[in-house]
């Protein structure tokens, strides 16, 4: 999931359809292995190194540092992911910037009626809904920080984060593990469509793995600090080559050893 360099204009990371040409950083073709994954082998330690490490000669996210797109304040973070919700990064960042706009301090968006926070909110999509859920997740951080602000979460061990997050009113085990890689730089692997897709297909889950039991599975696997880089380099991969639709299994630079690309069944 793309993220936020500063409030309120919100500039998220570039895709690379968006990077001048030069910039782009090529998909390679599969490089010879020596590794023929057998059923057992797949989602071993050896395997998802091996794609972590070839994901990341194409797209390169594991050199940018798990908070360079965070504000410094966790909780425009939580919003912003909370505004992500059932749309794309294009009307989620439209829907933030308009609000920070309108009522530039999250004092402003908890004292503001919920009419006028949904009419901002509206190019994001579910803006009644979205709304009263941020109304109360507001009301809910005062209450306990006292003041709109989670920078207090900073010093939090990762366990406890994860338990307050996710007893907040609409926000979810990928809403949680956003926040916490990105904004607290707590380990974590959100696992949004491309992920779940990608992973199903590489072998690391069954094809009806659900996206918390892959996330538990990538948490458990992946080494703490490849964590922000693999989730943005398999969402990048997902939105360019692993398509849900026709994907590009001949540029695929994991083609030889992803169980779907050697056409093996789950």
């Amino acid at each position: 999931m793309s993220r936020i360099t500063a409030a309120p204009k919100t500039v998220v990371p570039k895709t690379t359809a968006q990077m001048p040409r030069n910039e782009r950083r090529q998909i390679r073709p599969p490089e010879p292995t020596q590794l023929e994954p057998t059923k057992s082998e797949f989602g071993s330690h050896e395997h998802i190194m091996l794609v972590l490490d070839r994901l990341d000669l194409c797209y390169g996210h594991d050199a940018s540092p798990p908070g360079m797109y965070a504000t410094g304040e966790p909780l425009d973070g939580l919003i912003l992911t909370l505004l992500s919700q059932n749309t794309n990064d294009r009307n989620r960042d439209k829907a933030y910037d308009t609000l920070r706009s309108i009522l530039p301090e999250w004092e402003d968006v908890a004292k503001a009626a919920a009419e006028k926070i949904s009419a901002a909110i509206k190019p994001g999509g579910l803006a009644d809904i979205k709304s009263a859920r941020m109304k109360v997740i507001l009301d809910r951080i005062y209450a306990d920080f006292g003041e709109y602000s989670l920078a207090a979460m900073k010093d939090w061990p990762g366990g406890r984060v994860r338990e307050y997050l996710r007893n907040l009113d609409g926000i979810g085990p990928k809403t949680v593990a956003c926040v916490m890689v990105f904004d607290l730089g707590i380990p974590a692997f959100p696992v949004d469509t491309h992920v779940a897709r990608v992973s199903r297909r590489l072998g690391w889950q069954s094809e009806k793995a659900s996206p918390e039991k892959i996330q538990d599975f990538l948490e458990a696997a992946v080494p703490p600090e490849r964590c922000a880089g693999g989730h943005l380099n398999m969402i990048e991969h997902g939105r360019r080559v692993c398509h849900a639709r026709n994907p590009q299994c001949g540029t695929c630079a994991v083609n030889d050893i992803c169980r779907f690309g050697l056409g093996e069944a789950a």
